[in-house]
């Protein structure tokens, strides 16, 4: 998998409205590589990467890897089409680490991981040799406990708080009862009772009324610092402006000196096209998530009307993606927001929409869309994601064509995706609405196997 490395360094700051801060006083400013979760890519960590930037850490020293399969198995030791174990999971952290360290000439990195990607930079630490390569370690809402723990209930699977690879993470490492291994420096940051995975009850894994055993606390770790946020949810453990704070903090022992990201006038984008797989032996079972490219896969990227999503003239950037699966690069306008049209064989045709850039990123990743069989019998069809978020309607304002209560979302902050299915194919406007950030995308009818996507940013 590529290494993620940007051309532009800190002289980038130069151009930038209102500058970036000086780098942080270190005696050295280490590499951070960032590891995400079950079935998510890199592109979670974008906002995270603007913060460090804004803060003057180097482009050269933030890395956001991609696990080709990114879902755990549903039994560790067994070889299941489409995912990974915690073996694989833990080697290819090692080698994408060996790759950073030769390339920045530094001795040790800063691995931040968010949900599983946490298991694999435990697993790496303790038993990949990664003790003497790592500085610090920050896990952002990781079930260090499990997800259930519960004697007998799938106790092969790598969330099972009873099994043996989470036991064994958990040994006591010195006579405290520590769980963290020297002499990395740990941390957690968890939510007070809003993450999904740290439910006592079993609402969100499939057994609602039933315990879990499990706690709300069940990502903190004994011998690490443990950091509680109030109401932040199990993303938000690791990609909200509270948790770079805690991370920014808990690196250099500095406050970060810019609050908000700092914008560039002209942001150059780039991303990877992925797709979706099939398990070969049970088509049956559905899709599942993987990052790995989808060659031949195009995109189309106009710039929109922020009122009514209309484009403002032709195709600014257009291509057919290669072996790679990169799309780009794009250089775009500062408060310009745009619609990506994204296309391939076999898949529907995705229009998304997205808030203007702040920042330059190479990891602005889009996964190619399939309607649902459900989708089909709609006149046009609109996604309301949330990639680095959930939706909790208690805690949140939330609208998407008008409606304040999103179609298949409940209270509690559990589901990260809305699908509102309209009755008939006008193209028209389509607006939506989380916490201040606003989209506007243009409806497209589903017949031609097209759909919308409102993608927030924050």
């Amino acid at each position: 998998m590529m290494l993620r490395r940007s051309l532009l360094g800190l002289a980038s700051c130069v151009v930038l409205l209102g500058g970036c801060a000086a780098p942080p006083q270190m005696a050295q400013v280490p590499p951070i590589v960032f590891v995400h979760g079950n079935g998510d890519t890199a592109a979670l960590w974008q906002t995270t990467l603007w913060r460090f930037e804004s803060n003057g850490w180097p482009r050269t020293h933030l890395h956001a890897i991609d696990m080709p399969y990114p879902l755990a198995r549903d039994d560790d030791g067994k070889a299941q089409p489409g995912r990974s174990s915690t073996a694989e999971h833990m080697a290819y952290l090692k080698a994408e680490v060996d790759k950073i360290r030769q390339a920045t000439g530094t001795d040790k990195v800063v691995l931040i991981g968010n949900s599983r990607g946490g298991n694999a930079i435990r697993n790496y630490i303790q038993n990949g040799g990664g003790a003497g390569a790592v500085s610090h370690a920050i896990l952002g809402g990781t079930p260090n406990h499990g997800v259930w723990s519960i004697p007998g209930f799938r106790e092969a699977n790598e969330f099972a708080g009873t099994g043996p690879f989470l036991k064994g993470l958990n040994a006591p490492k010195n006579a405290a009862g520590d769980e963290v291994t020297g002499p990395v420096k740990w941390m957690t940051i968890r939510s007070d009772n809003n993450d999904k995975f740290a439910q006592p009850d079993g609402q969100w894994i499939g057994m609602a009324g039933k315990p879990t055993g499990v706690t709300f606390a069940g990502p903190e770790l004994k011998g690490a610092t443990n950091v509680v946020i109030p109401r932040i949810d199990h993303r938000e453990t690791s990609f909200s402006p509270a948790a770079f704070d805690a991370a920014y903090r808990f690196i250099t022992g500095q406050t970060p000196r810019v609050p908000a990201i700092v914008q560039q006038e002209r942001p150059v984008l780039n991303g990877k096209i992925s797709g979706l797989g099939v398990n070969p032996s049970d088509p049956a079972t559905g899709n599942f998530a993987n990052n790995l490219p989808l060659p031949g896969a195009s995109i189309e990227i106009y710039a929109t009307d922020r009122t009514s999503g209309a484009r403002q003239g032709a195709a600014l950037h257009r291509k057919t993606v290669g072996p790679d699966g990169m799309w780009g690069p794009f250089t775009a306008q500062a408060g310009t927001a745009y619609e990506f049209v994204v296309s391939a064989p076999g898949y529907a045709t995705a229009h998304i929409y997205r808030s203007p850039f702040a920042r330059s990123s190479d990891l602005v990743h889009f996964r190619a869309e399939r309607l649902a069989e459900a989708d089909r019998s709609a006149g046009a069809v609109v996604a309301f994601t949330r990639p680095r978020g959930y939706f909790d309607p208690p805690r949140d304002t939330m609208r998407l064509d008008g409606q304040t209560r999103l179609p298949g979302v409940t209270p509690g902050a559990g589901v990260a995706s809305s699908r509102l299915r309209l009755a008939t194919a006008d193209s028209r406007p389509v607006q939506a609405e989380f916490n201040g950030e606003q989209l506007t995308g243009r409806t497209w009818p589903a017949r031609d196997n097209r759909v919308t996507v409102l993608e927030l940013t924050y």
